[in-house]
């Protein structure tokens, strides 16, 4: 195969493993900076262009989009979809994940485990939010944040509410959840490949710190995940669309709840707590699967 990978940063170790594993198994692999693509979208002639280079010739390409340029780089990715380009991950996929509302509606309507999550506009309907997430400890989260950034936790219901207030007051939307006490500042991330659990980590927090992030000093080791906590990391996947993801599930009193679905996980983590070659994984899925226009969209978006 000859694989594109949409990338800013090629010296990263997931970006740096996935080339490696795409190599070994005799595969050529070209890191792209998604930003210096551009495209020449024309009737039966879509094109994509590299630092003035038309790109031709690949076989499949391997979003990693990082959050704060998804529009762009959705774009770029849809490009090489209309050119019948395998992708690891659709951008439709993608662009459901990283809409916290939307993947968070998705799993509802599939009867996947969800914390209590409330949403509003109307700054007057704070009471109710707060009432319908059952009132404090609550988190409260930008749509927009990543790696932890942008979570606050509320332990009192008028801490609750000045959070909320100040978030409305900088125009930005939030969701307020429940607080699951009981998972003691650790989650599970689970790596679905082909919607199959290939492998999981336990992540603790920092000393002090409710966010279980590894970007944030949090600390990581293997875990062995139930049956439930298998399917439901499977059935968020699924509710996705993606091929490749990272679940991020609580462990509560009534059962495992998901708080996130990663369309590009990290791979330094995982790998270093389970010992598992999950780069060979990705690039051994791409194999079996990849082929031209084998998007559902078929290239018509």
């Amino acid at each position: 195969m000859r694989i594109a990978m949409l990338a800013r940063n090629s010296s990263l170790y997931s970006h740096q493993r996935l080339k490696e594993a795409a190599v070994a198994r005799g595969h050529e692999l070209d890191i792209i900076n998604t930003l210096r693509c551009y495209m020449n979208i024309a009737s039966r002639r879509p094109e994509v262009f590299h630092n003035g280079e038309k790109l031709t010739g690949y076989d499949a390409v391997i979003p990693r989009i990082g959050s704060s340029i998804t529009y762009y780089g959705l774009a770029v990715l849809r490009q090489f979809e209309m050119m019948g380009v395998y992708p690891l991950n659709e951008s439709v996929a993608i662009g459901r994940s990283r809409d916290k509302l939307r993947s968070m509606q998705l799993m509802a309507r599939d009867g996947i485990g969800l914390p209590v999550t409330t949403f509003a506009h109307d700054p007057r309907q704070t009471e109710e939010v707060l009432r319908l997430a059952g009132g404090a400890p609550l988190v409260i989260k930008l749509l927009e944040g990543t790696q932890g950034i942008g979570v606050v936790l509320a332990d009192s219901n008028r801490s609750a509410k000045s959070v909320i207030e100040a978030f409305r007051g900088a125009g930005v939307n939030i969701l307020v959840q429940e607080f699951i006490k009981e998972a003691g500042g650790t989650d599970i991330r689970a790596i679905v490949i082909g919607g199959k659990v290939v492998a999981a980590m336990e992540r603790t927090g920092a000393e002090g710190d409710f966010r279980s992030n590894l970007h944030r000093g949090g600390s990581a080791k293997r875990v062995k995940i139930t049956p439930e906590e298998k399917s439901t990391a499977i059935r968020a996947a699924k509710s996705m669309g993606l091929n490749v993801c990272g679940v991020d599930m609580l462990r509560s009193n009534h059962g495992a709840v998901v708080m996130e679905v990663n369309s590009s996980p990290g791979l330094e983590g995982v790998e270093t707590a389970t010992g598992l070659d999950i780069a060979g994984k990705i690039i051994e899925f791409m194999e079996k699967h990849h082929k031209p226009w084998a998007t559902k969209t078929k290239g018509k978006g």
